[in-house]
């Protein structure tokens, strides 16, 4: 078993489209938090983005350095962590391939998102090999790593609870090859979109990390908030109101928020001025990830850079876990 001197976490994200504040709240905030304690490896998960965009390529890339840019936005460190490309390390492909051997199919079939995310893509044809194997793939750029810790919401644990039932398989084939992954469940708020529907780029209803403070404003000017409510002096509902979800996830103002509650319930103020006030909190957790943002860009080549040597790292830590499995498979000739 490879030495580990520092607990390790390994998590990825699926480079197709620009990042976004759910985003930030759900798994960046997290990450940040995460490598001033761990070892942690942080992925473009790009071929996991193939096995349901895989008509959709154009732009795979140029959405990963984007996402990069936002990362280190947001305060990754590439000296702290290492940011890789998944594609760039081929040793996950012949580890998930050799996964596949061992793992019978209605393992696959049984994992909650399997079903449900081909009921919510329909409009897309998931019936693939790839799709099916997505939380096998998974797998192996978890345990390629020998990774101790993964942080997950609870729709993710069926995905953890399959990597280990796999690594328990393996083992007993092959004797102790791998180490079973722990999760570490983390709090994911869940913001809704600005229309209140699920946060998606589809819907056209975030606030994207990228955002400058005038699209910011123009956004939150838009926002849904209680229908009941046509004029101000009406009382308003601010449980599952849009406008105060974000106000308590951005505005670190809590007495400004208890303020606004309370006249919003008791039909004491107008939407513009909530609304206001969230813009200017909104924007002020976004300017200084703007300015690490433009910082890194304005740095020719320096995303790339940050990219390959993440990935030559990563590899050469793959490489040795491939040489252990395929001694343990006897695939040594």
């Amino acid at each position: 078993m490879a030495a580990v001197t520092m607990k390790r976490v390994v998590s990825g994200m699926r480079p197709t489209g620009r990042l976004h504040l759910g985003h930030l709240v759900g798994a960046l905030d997290n990450w940040v938090a995460l490598q001033r304690d761990f070892d942690c490896y942080y992925f473009i998960a790009d071929w996991h983005a193939l096995t349901s965009h895989y008509a959709e390529t154009a732009e795979l890339v140029e959405n990963a350095m984007d996402n990069v840019a936002d990362w280190i936005g947001c305060g990754i460190d590439p000296e702290r962590s290492t940011i890789f490309a998944q594609s760039l390390v081929p040793e996950h492909a012949e580890l998930y391939l050799l996964l596949q051997m061992v793992t019978p199919i209605p393992w696959l079939e049984r994992v909650p998102t399997y079903k449900e995310q081909t009921e919510q893509l329909a409009d897309r044809d998931l019936s693939s090999i790839g799709f099916l194997g997505y939380p096998l793939l998974q797998t192996a750029d978890v345990i390629i790593y020998d990774a101790n810790i993964v942080p997950v919401g609870e729709d993710q644990v069926p995905h953890l609870e399959l990597s280990r039932e796999v690594v328990r398989r393996f083992n007993n084939f092959y004797g102790e090859v791998f180490v079973e992954p722990q999760s570490m469940l983390t709090p994911t708020p869940r913001l809704p979109g600005l229309d209140n529907r699920k946060m998606s780029k589809s819907y056209g209803n975030t606030i994207d990390l990228s955002d400058d403070a005038a699209a910011v404003v123009k956004k939150v000017r838009q926002m849904y908030t209680d229908p009941k409510r046509v004029r101000a002096d009406i009382p308003g509902t601010v449980e599952g109101n849009p406008v105060f979800i974000y106000h308590d996830a951005f505005n670190t103002n809590t007495a400004e928020v208890d303020d606004l509650k309370a006249r919003y319930r008791a039909g004491a103020v107008g939407d513009v001025e909530v609304k206001t006030k969230l813009a200017a909190a909104v924007n002020a957790r976004l300017e200084p990830i703007r300015e690490r943002r433009a910082a890194a860009l304005a740095r020719p080549g320096y995303l790339r850079e940050v990219v390959m040597e993440g990935s030559k790292k990563a590899r050469a830590q793959a490489i040795e876990t491939m040489i252990r499995v395929r001694e343990a498979v006897k695939l040594v000739y």
